[in-house]
């Protein structure tokens, strides 16, 4: 016959089974899931880009006629491209100097910085489906800026940046800086609280000025925020799409057409499902050409910790 202790220690071992078991169990749906309707699918769309498929699937191998295309053949697809580029460099430059001078203004231990830090993050809260409409009503000429001005009296101002081809790209950099230089914001202070307090002091003695101090000692050591806003950013300004849809459709014409665009376009509004996979599918590998290194950067680092 087993001992009292005996019993207690299968009890203990079923229980503990029960506890590795359970966990599993929730998460399984949600990995199933996941698996399918992520990864299955950059596999799904990888592999109609090597098709000719138009409206519907065709799963003929064609090979890599569709990335022909796109590259040689489509002048809209290099556009786009240009587009991404202009959008990336403004939108990226932007939000880290904003997002920089605004934590620097926090760092001062400022009345009211919980309200302020709020009021700043706030943005990041919307969708970019709510930013855009905002900014599309706000840079509306005949119901936003243009009008408030002219009511106002002066009845000459303009402001038509929306509507003109050459300047509705840097309108949708306003949106998308407004949106995202709070969460850069918050990166950032939290580097500057990191910093440790006896570096600035002994600065301090040397007599440094507070400008000299954050240009050569404090900005210097947040290159790791600097970095991982980067590449942050980078990845929004690559995968930009309903901000671009909500604010200008790609337009006028196809002046602000982002590569997300493009996709959307030929894929689901000219029929032509294995070109706007291959322009997808070369999305997907910019945005991993980015993410890899810099989390195998991390990864590396942290085991050398």
């Amino acid at each position: 016959m087993q001992t009292q202790s005996g019993i207690e220690a299968q009890r203990r071992r079923i229980f503990r089974r029960r506890e590795d078991v359970f966990p599993k169990l929730v998460l399984a749906p949600t990995l199933a899931a996941g698996t399918v309707f992520i990864y299955g699918f950059i596999l799904w769309t990888a592999w109609i880009s090597f098709t000719n498929s138009k409206i519907l699937p065709n799963y003929k191998w064609a090979g890599i006629a569709q990335y022909v295309a796109l590259f040689a053949k489509e002048p809209r697809w290099w556009l786009a491209i240009r587009n991404l580029f202009v959008f990336s460099a403004l939108f990226i430059s932007l939000c880290i100097v904003v997002g920089l001078l605004l934590a620097i203004f926090l760092d001062q231990r400022i009345r009211l910085e919980g309200l302020f830090r709020t009021v700043y993050l706030y943005p990041m809260a919307l969708s970019f489906i709510v930013t855009g409409a905002i900014w599309k009503w706000i840079l509306n000429p005949n119901l936003g800026v243009e009008r408030l001005v002219q009511a106002i009296g002066f009845t000459e101002f303009t402001f038509r940046w929306l509507v003109d081809p050459k300047l509705a790209l840097y309108t949708i950099v306003i949106a998308a800086v407004w949106q995202s230089s709070g969460f850069v914001m918050a990166l950032f202070l939290a580097g500057l609280r990191g910093i440790d307090n006896a570096v600035i002091q002994a600065a301090q003695v040397d007599g440094a000025s507070l400008p000299r101090i954050y240009r050569s000692v404090i900005i210097p050591s947040l290159r790791p925020v600097f970095l991982s806003s980067v590449i942050i950013l980078s990845h929004i300004a690559i995968k930009s799409f309903d901000l671009v849809m909500v604010l200008t459709q790609g337009g006028p014409g196809v002046a602000t057409d982002m590569p997300a665009t493009f996709m959307y376009s030929f894929a689901f509004r000219y029929d032509r499902l294995a070109l706007g996979a291959a322009s997808a599918f070369v999305m997907y590998l910019a945005v991993m050409a980015i993410i890899v290194p810099y989390l195998y950067s991390e990864l590396r680092g942290t085991r050398n910790a």
